[in-house]
Formats: C-alpha cells, sequence, structure tokens
C-alpha cells in the first residue's frame, strides 16, 4: 500500500520510523544548479533529531570530495565518510571484490570523479581523461591501435567527452573473455534543470551492442553499492530509509537492498502517475510532493 505524505502528522510518523536516511542528491536536494525548496531544513531537521544521514549517487563524474562541496555549497551538512557516489563504490568493488591483481589496470570510459577513487584505493588505471583519446579517427588511427595487455577490467560511467576511438579502445580490451566488463550505473537519462539528457547506461551501450557481452552493474539499484556504504559504516537495513526521485533505479536499490522503507519525491524523475501505472516496474512504500515538505512536521 502506497502512502501520500501530504500532512504534518504524517511527516512525524514517517520520521519516527527510521533512524537511517539515505538521499539521492540530484532531483532530490537540488535540481541542475538551484537547491529544491525547504530541503535546507529538512536536513537540519534530521540531524538535530540524531537521525544518521548518507548521500547515495549514480553519478561517477564526481569524486567524495567533489560532492562534498557541492552538497555544502547548498548549505546542507555533509562529511565525506557519509557520501557515496558511484564512482567510490564501482573503485571499492575493483580493489576489495572484483580483486584486481597488482599489476592489472583498468581502462576507463568516464571521468575525472573515477579516476580519484581509483588512485585512492591504489588501483592502475588509463583512459579516462587522457587527452590523447579526445579526437577524431581516421583509418591510420585505428591500424595503430594496440591494447594495453595489463588491462583486466573497462570501467564505464558517464562520459560528456566520448569519442569513438574511446569505445574502440574499450571494444578491443573486451574481446578478451577475461577481462571484466564494469558499469558504474545503467541510468538512461540523468536530469537537470528541468530537462533530461542521456545518462551512463546510455553512454555504455554501444560497447553492450558491439561486444555482446553483459556487464556487472554497481550503482544503484544493485545491491553491490550497498555493500560498500556497509562495508565502511554499520547500521540496520531494516530501520533505514533510501529517498530519491526515481522508480526503477531508487526505489529499486531500496527494495534490492532490504531497507526497512522506500520515500519517492516528486522532484525529479518519476511522477505521481508512473507510481500507480499497472507496468509501474517498483513503486515505493510512501511518496512527498518535495523532500523540504518534511521540515514541517507536527
Amino acid at each position: 500500500m502506497v502512502v501520500k505524505l501530504e500532512k504534518p502528522e504524517q511527516y512525524k510518523e514517517f520520521l519516527d520510523k527510521f533512524d537511517v536516511f539515505l538521499f539521492d542528491c540530484d532531483g532530490v536536494l537540488w535540481s541542475g544548479k538551484d537547491p529544491l525548496p525547504g530541503v535546507k531544513k529538512t536536513m537540519e531537521l534530521l540531524r538535530s533529531s540524531g537521525k544518521q544521514v548518507y548521500f547515495v549517487s549514480n553519478n561517477s563524474t564526481k569524486s567524495r570530495e567533489d560532492y562534498m562541496k557541492k552538497i555544502n555549497a547548498h548549505e546542507i551538512e555533509a562529511k565525506l565518510e557519509e557520501i557515496y557516489p558511484s564512482a567510490y563504490s564501482s573503485a571499492i568493488y575493483v580493489k576489495k571484490v572484483l580483486n584486481l591483481p597488482e599489476d592489472k589496470k583498468v581502462f576507463v570510459l568516464g571521468e575525472g570523479g573515477i579516476e580519484v577513487e581509483l588512485d585512492r584505493v591504489g588501483v592502475k588505471h588509463i583512459g579516462g581523461t587522457d587527452a590523447s583519446l579526445r579526437c577524431a579517427v581516421t583509418s591510420e588511427d585505428l591500424d595503430n591501435i594496440r591494447p594495453d595487455p595489463s588491462v583486466g577490467a573497462v570501467l564505464c560511467g558517464m562520459d560528456r567527452h566520448v569519442t569513438y576511438k574511446k569505445y574502440c579502445m574499450a571494444y578491443q580490451y573486451l574481446q578478451d573473455p577475461d577481462c571484466a566488463f564494469l558499469l558504474t550505473n545503467q541510468d538512461s537519462t540523468f536530469p537537470t534543470n528541468g530537462t533530461f539528457f542521456p545518462g551512463s547506461g546510455s553512454v555504455s551501450y554501444p560497447l553492450i551492442f558491439s561486444t555482446g557481452r553483459t556487464p556487472k552493474v554497481l550503482g544503484k539499484p544493485n545491491d553491490e553499492m550497498m555493500e560498500a556504504i556497509v562495508a565502511s559504516v554499520h547500521f540496520d537495513r531494516k530501520k533505514a530509509c533510501f529517498v530519491g526521485d526515481r522508480l526503477n533505479t531508487d526505489i529499486e536499490f531500496a527494495k534490492n537492498s532490504g531497507l526497512g522503507g522506500s520515500l519517492l519525491v516528486l522532484t525529479g524523475v518519476s511522477k505521481e502517475n508512473e507510481i500507480y501505472e499497472k507496468d509501474a516496474p517498483v513503486v515505493p512504500d510512501y511518496y512527498i510532493n518535495s523532500l523540504g515538505d518534511l521540515a514541517n512536521v507536527a
């Protein structure tokens, strides 16, 4: 039974039910460059009530430090150890789960956030922001592509500088069945300033199509993201609630991770009518017009 939170007494009952709140960022705390009304007050209320707060994003372009600066710029308190972007969870996966040998490297189809987090956990990498890959490609260039035999994984994330040359390099590495194929997340789009653009899943699709391989997805809605979180902080999942704006990533993530609850806000991707559609992929336990509304608790 989906519950729409509309009254102050409902807000209080909802907040009293959970000890831990995990938040998506874009479309929940802000939209584009603009903070969403009332969010600062809601976050202050949670802190003053002794709630644990974490920030979980599929955005792989930013490191934890980048995210902390952005969250703080909106006058929302955030500590480094509370922030889990997909670049970080992916780096943790490569290091601790994949156990990539020290003599192996990761080819990155993505941006600087991934590189920063791989560096932080001591994983070697190539590709990524390498300026030599940001160029048009001639037939001669293709003839001269020589894969690095030390590459043991291809990690794909959002890449706003994606080029055919990057795809060619990644494709060559993925011809080796022992080379791991990893995605930071599979979001088809991302929201900004009231509109949408192709997301990480769209960037990676040419490789999925051309190689015929199925990648391991490390971000929401997969539980690998939650495993990266609980590897460093401990809490009762049944007393935790995920707050997001997207049914097929945020709310599904809450279900896949066995959290006690999920809250959909209507300030981002998913809209109210989608909750009640017969083919809705998953539905939230609660939904609300805006996260800022919770500040009006009774």
